[in-house]
């Protein structure tokens, strides 16, 4: 709607509106956060728990207004069908932009639970942040470092125990965890660095996703692998987007059976890792070639239109 405004207004607008969406839905969690470490039972801090996940849900979807209102965006997605705001998901995506969990939540909002993250156990002590994710029941991981696990054995499966707790309340309430499996945001720097095989891609971690599927993973109802794609965005993504100068976003989701990992078999065996990391790779494979062909799509669309106008002209 607001996209014929400079760019620098569109900025200061749309980062005006981001900080009050935020700060106003957060303070709600926080205030829910509060009176849910006062609550005795836990079906009163279930209850409590679901409030602040609609929560979560507005504060997604006043991100997808304020988008309307300072951009004009096109969504192309895909493979939405057949998915449960009642079931349970672990999902895997590729990581291009501060702008994705933004992205994400807002488009499977009505979908999937609201999406959780696992985080750093000292994150709990980030005044507001922390209490906000406690009160979304966000797993808090206080992860055993190998020098730890070096010095003292007995250390080991505690991490698997410690996620297996965390997870206990999800049983009974459906629940979407995410990961990021590359472990940062894609930069054409990074990738050359790591001298990734793929093109768009860094190399996927699976050790996360192998810790989260050997703790919970009969829960799950399907394994999601997300694809996002921006082709026409600037190299600074979140930036391009708060300046209009995004006009589409691909998405692409695809269900996919669970995989089962053996937890004890996973963190004794290095052929049973290696073949976890193959599988993973091979996902990471059929992206990469996706993402090109997406792009390649988009491009001969884009020539397309530009011949045609060149033609009327």
């Amino acid at each position: 709607m607001l996209n014929f405004l400079p760019g620098p207004v569109l900025f200061i607008l749309s980062l005006s509106l981001l900080i009050i969406n935020t700060a106003f839905w957060g303070s709600l969690v926080c205030l829910g956060g509060l009176v849910k470490i006062l609550m005795p039972v836990q079906g009163a801090r279930n209850a409590v728990t679901a409030l602040m996940n609609r929560f979560m849900w507005a504060w997604a979807s006043c991100n997808g207004g304020i988008l309307f209102l300072i951009a004009k965006i096109e969504w192309d997605v895909q493979g939405l069908d057949g998915l449960d705001k009642n079931g349970w998901y672990l999902l895997i995506s590729n990581h291009l932009s501060g702008f994705d969990i933004a992205a994400q939540t807002y488009l499977l909002r009505n979908h999937i639970p609201m999406l959780k993250f696992f985080l750093k156990k000292e994150l709990i002590y980030v005044p507001i942040m922390g209490l906000g994710c406690w009160a979304l029941d966000m797993p808090f991981m206080d992860r055993t470092s190998p020098a730890k696990l070096k010095k003292n054995p007995k250390l080991k499966g505690k991490d698997l125990a410690t996620t297996r707790r965390a997870c206990e309340k999800f049983k009974n309430m459906p629940t979407s965890i995410i990961n990021y499996v590359e472990g940062s945001r894609f930069t054409e720097d990074k990738r050359q660095r790591q001298d990734s095989p793929y093109q768009y891609l860094l190399r996927p971690k699976a050790g996360g996703i192998a810790f989260t599927l050997s703790a919970m993973g009969e829960q799950f109802t399907n394994l999601l692998d997300v694809t996002l794609v921006y082709p026409d965005a600037p190299d600074d993504i979140l930036f391009g987007v708060m300046n209009g100068k995004v006009n589409k976003i691909i998405v692409r989701v695809r269900a996919l059976p669970v995989p089962q990992v053996d937890a004890n078999r996973y963190f004794s065996e290095s052929e049973y890792r290696v073949e976890f990391q193959r599988w993973l790779n091979q996902l990471w494979t059929e992206k990469d070639q996706q993402i090109h062909c997406l792009l390649h799509s988009q491009q001969i669309q884009s020539d397309s239109a530009t011949s045609t106008n060149h033609t009327a002209h």
